[in-house]
Order: structure tokens, then C-alpha cells, then sequence
């Protein structure tokens, strides 16, 4: 192993051309121009993803409350099933987690309720919910919690008979 280091060695020192790694001219590497091109379109990609990554959580949002009311939806229907009517505007979506006192009272209703916890929309507001002649409405207020709003302030809405 000695020998080779000590013959390399002196093929270095005979040859000082032998050391030098040579670059031809046109593949120095990149010019200024190109570095700049480079970093215009990382920066344009960029543009492009990072918004829509930022907003997946809000629409996620969106999405939940959406399938929530459809949940919710399908409890109010069962409860209708059960008793013959949804619950009153006063009794609430309460009603579908614990079995209500004011009139008029459910005649069958289940040891566990027809949910496990009183319902929220994604944001933590509850759930908006009217009753009115064998029709109801449930509602999230959307994320800033108020009636009415544009984009993720919206309603988001769900009606049946």
C-alpha cells in the first residue's frame, strides 16, 4: 500500500498538470443571468402551491361541516322515524343527545340518544337548527360565526322534510 501512495505521490510532484483538474471554459458553471432564470421560476412555482396549501385546512373545514350536518340530518330523520315529528325549534339538537323535557315528549326514544355529544360546527359554534311543520333546517354560521358572509363566512346550509 506504501508503494502505491509513494508512486502517486511522485507522479504528482513530477507532473504538476497531473494535479490540476481543468474546467473547459464554456462549463465553468452558471452565469448570473441563469441563476436569476433559476430563481424566477423556484419563485413562480412557489406563487402557484403555497396558496393552496395554506387554504386546505379552511376547506377542510368547509367539507366537515357539510358531512356533520348530513349526520346530524340522518339522527333528526331517525328521531322523526321514531316519534313522528322532529324535534321543536326549543327542544334543539339537544334532543338528539338527551331525551327532552318540555312538550311534546318523545314517545320512543333510545337508552343512548341518537347522538354522543352535542354537535359543533368546525369552528366551535353550535350548529343552527329550526323546525317548522314537519321540516327542518340545520346551519353552520361559517368561520366568522355571524348570519349571511362571503367564502368561508358563508352559511353553509342543510334542509329536509
Amino acid at each position: 500500500m506504501r508503494i502505491l501512495f509513494r508512486k502517486f505521490r511522485d507522479t504528482l510532484a513530477a507532473n504538476p498538470a497531473a494535479r490540476k483538474v481543468s474546467i473547459p471554459d464554456n462549463q465553468a458553471g452558471l452565469t448570473l443571468v441563469e441563476m436569476i432564470v433559476v430563481l424566477a421560476i423556484i419563485a413562480l412555482v412557489a406563487a402557484l402551491i403555497v396558496p393552496n396549501v395554506i387554504n386546505r385546512p379552511d376547506q377542510a373545514r368547509v367539507t366537515t361541516a357539510g358531512t356533520d350536518i348530513k349526520s346530524i340530518s340522518g339522527a333528526l330523520k331517525m328521531y322523526r322515524l321514531d316519534n313522528g315529528d322532529y324535534p321543536t325549534t326549543n327542544q334543539g339538537l339537544k334532543a338528539l343527545v338527551e331525551k327532552p323535557t318540555q312538550p311534546p315528549l318523545p314517545g320512543a326514544y333510545p337508552p343512548d340518544g341518537y347522538l354522543s355529544q352535542m354537535p359543533q360546527d368546525p369552528w366551535g359554534n353550535p350548529y343552527v337548527y329550526e323546525s317548522t311543520g314537519g321540516r327542518f333546517a340545520i346551519r353552520s354560521l361559517g368561520k366568522d360565526g355571524k348570519p349571511g358572509g362571503e367564502g368561508l363566512d358563508a352559511d353553509i346550509d342543510g334542509s329536509a322534510r
